[in-house]
């Protein structure tokens, strides 16, 4: 994959471009204070579940990521492994090989980048190219010297609930109480990475929507999300074009609306996340997400009532949530999405 010179050329006069220095030092960084983190989906993998096999070409990632950037995107999150629900691993030369040339070129540029990956090697080889966060879908679990990789570069590190790859995370999905035990997995998750050695404000957890989660989890745990804020670490929602927002706008067939037409869903679960007390959204759609989130700042970034105020945490199912769980009972479905 080579990169054309008018690209190139591009890139280097981009205006939208943040001077880079290195690693980011706490995750506020990011973005000024108070101020959501829009992260941008850049998959360049054959097969992810939304997008897979349109930006495997260099010079089409690279151009995805400045337009997602000039969008309003505050970093650009670059996957090279799908972890949809069944896919087959890849190896890690395989994933390096994908994302390394796309998050060089960007970071050369000045565009803030993390990277998707759940390997050390991955990472480390990464950051060394100018990444600013790894993003762990695993939150450290399937690579136990991820947490010494992030360390040493001191690096923020988002730590994904997480209970098993795609292959197996269907039969995990289960739960007494998805809220409370995805919050005492990722509190153990955020104890392990604090004794590796990691500063505490480079940590931000994730509740990992559809990873080893049918639409019911997925749905509580965003009616529930300011119990997972209260852990006290920033908190990334990733709900986009997720098969249960598909579900949940299913046609009177019964089928799942299509990828493209998730977008609205999408919004309104990232701007009720953000409104819950999220740190940030990882979408697809940056623009439909900015502007959303524009005007609710515009409107003085109203909060939604938590948990121990006056509204219920959740609210009876309406009927197309009903019909949601009942085609997932009857298809089975759950998974990452990614």
């Amino acid at each position: 994959m080579r990169m054309s010179g008018l690209l190139r050329r591009r890139l280097a006069r981009s205006p939208e471009a943040p001077p880079t220095s290195g690693t980011v030092g706490s995750v506020t960084d990011l973005v000024r204070a108070e101020t959501p983190v829009v992260m941008g989906v850049l998959n360049v993998t054959p097969d992810s579940f939304s997008d897979g096999g349109r930006y495997a070409d260099l010079d089409a990632a690279v151009a995805h990521g400045v337009r997602l950037r000039a969008d309003g995107a505050d970093l650009i999150d670059v996957g090279g492994e799908s972890t949809r629900p069944g896919a087959e691993r890849v190896d890690a030369e395989t994933e390096t090989a994908r994302v390394l040339p796309v998050v060089r070129e960007l970071s050369a540029a000045g565009i803030v980048v993390s990277i998707d990956t759940s390997r050390a090697r991955v990472a480390e080889a990464v950051l060394a190219a100018g990444a600013y966060l790894v993003n762990d879908v695993s939150g450290g679990l399937a690579d136990p010297d991820m947490a010494r990789v992030v360390r040493d570069a001191g690096c923020p590190w988002v730590l994904m609930h997480w209970r098993g790859h795609s292959r197996e995370m269907r039969e995990l999905a289960t739960y007494t109480d998805v809220v409370t035990e995805v919050r005492d997995e990722l509190s153990r998750r955020v104890e392990a990475a604090l004794a590796a050695g990691v500063a505490a404000d480079r940590i931000v957890v994730d509740p990992g929507l559809g990873f080893a989660k049918t639409a019911a989890h997925n749905w509580a745990l965003s009616a529930r999300l300011p119990e997972l804020v209260d852990l006290g670490f920033p908190v990334l929602f990733g709900a986009s074009r997720k098969s249960y927002l598909g579900r949940l706008l299913a046609d009177a067939a019964g089928e799942p609306r299509p990828t493209a037409g998730r977008e609205a869903a999408t919004v309104a679960t990232s701007v009720l996340a953000v409104a819950a007390g999220a740190w940030g959204v990882r979408v697809h759609d940056v623009r439909g997400t900015a502007d959303a989130l524009a005007v609710w700042q515009a409107t003085g970034s109203p909060r939604l009532v938590t948990a121990t105020g006056r509204r219920p945490a959740t609210a009876p199912p309406t009927e197309a949530v009903t019909r949601s769980r009942q085609a997932e009972a009857a298809t089975g479905a759950s998974g990452g999405d990614r």
